[in-house]
């Protein structure tokens, strides 16, 4: 396919997206808007646009595909903006953002105006952001979900995956209400959940001051998640915030039966709890990307000794294994090995794997 694309907002995945579709068809021309002047030139001094725009009118204008990569505020902003535009008669404009319910209603201004519009979630993501850390394997494998209006004809959305199609994604259409609850249910709530128990523990460290220390262990890494953009976690919750009052209330009843039975000491019900929990856990896909971006650990038992880290990191850069983060955990509670390394893909984490193996004897663990 050839054209003209439009993509409004370069953070790591509009530009990501940029580079898919350069890929897949090398002869589209990508225009890029941003509110940042700096990104913008970044993006086009690393080859990921071809032009850029000082306005949305400028780029809107004659673009056959319009993307929208911005925060989901934002997203609705836009849509109003672009609806008194006009627009090219068979342009398809979609967004990525983690809640779609709300757009979807808002694009029905544009739908007034026989304008296609189709809700759109790439669920990938990475340790970094911004232009500078696109790559055109981002999606690779993950999931993509499309939430098209009911009014939306089927050969739109098929045009849509066509200029996708780059991306390698595992496309999957469903409704917006559909998407938002699941959203909720395995993204939203466990960002809330995180950022509850940092919450909790940041107080109760106002009378023991070891809980900062000891929660750089494991504790730290099961609320990774609650590092993620304030702003950004902010404007999804809003939105998609009547599929989570429902859903936060059923999570108060999960912990008040699993309170009941802590203050009950109902031990053989409490096993079967956890080991229930264990089951499902164990059974989810571990060579699938999912709403999460996953953290790709490798737990290595080094002795503690100076140097072992250069050691280690030599081994990795001498067979060219790029690492993300690399630290040395003091608390070890249910973590196997005093080096957590972090890496961008599990084929990294499998090379490194058997590349500490043949160069050592140092047990290693899958996080």
């Amino acid at each position: 396919m050839n054209g003209r694309v439009f993509i409004i907002g370069l953070g790591l995945i509009g530009g990501s997206l940029a580079l898919c579709i350069k890929k897949e068809h090398p002869e589209s021309i990508i225009t890029g808007f941003d509110i940042s002047v700096d990104n913008l030139k970044l993006a086009s001094m690393m080859g990921v646009i071809d032009n850029l725009s000082t306005t949305i009118e400028e780029g809107a204008k004659t673009a056959d595909l319009i993307i929208l990569s911005t925060p989901v505020k934002e997203t609705e902003k836009i849509i109003e903006i672009l609806s008194k535009i006009e627009l090219k008669e068979k342009v398809i404009i979609t967004d990525v953002g983690s809640t779609k319910s709300v757009i979807t209603k808002k694009s029905q201004v544009l739908l007034d105006k026989n304008v296609t519009f189709i809700g759109g979630h790439p669920m990938a993501g990475s340790h970094k952001s911004g232009v500078s850390a696109s790559k055109v394997l981002l999606f690779e494998n993950a999931f993509y979900l499309l939430t098209p209006h009911e009014k939306i004809e089927d050969q739109h959305v098929q045009c849509l995956l066509k200029w996708l199609q780059g991306t390698n994604a595992k496309f999957l259409v469903i409704s917006p209400e559909e998407h938002d609850l699941l959203a909720g249910a395995i993204s939203h709530m466990p960002h809330i959940v995180a950022a509850s128990l940092v919450h909790q523990a940041d107080q109760i460290s106002e009378k023991h001051k070891l809980v900062t220390r000891l929660a750089a262990g494991g504790f730290r890494d099961i609320t990774r998640i609650a590092s993620s953009s304030p702003s950004m976690w902010r404007d999804i919750l809003i939105h998609n915030k009547n599929v989570l009052i429902e859903l936060m209330n059923e999570w108060k009843k999960e912990m008040d039966r699993v309170l009941t039975l802590i203050e009950n000491e109902r031990a053989e019900e409490l096993y079967d709890y956890f080991s229930r929990a264990k089951k499902v856990r164990d059974g989810l896909p571990q060579d699938q990307k999912g709403a999460i971006p996953a953290f790709y650990d490798l737990y290595v038992d080094v002795p503690d000794y100076p140097g072992v880290i250069s050691e280690i990191t030599g081994y990795l850069a001498q067979e060219k294994i790029s690492i993300t983060n690399i630290r040395i955990m003091e608390t070890r509670e249910e973590i196997f090995g005093i080096l957590a390394i972090s890496f961008q893909t599990e084929e990294d984490r499998i090379r490194a794997q058997k590349c500490i193996a043949a160069y050592s004897n140092y047990d290693t663990t899958i996080g």
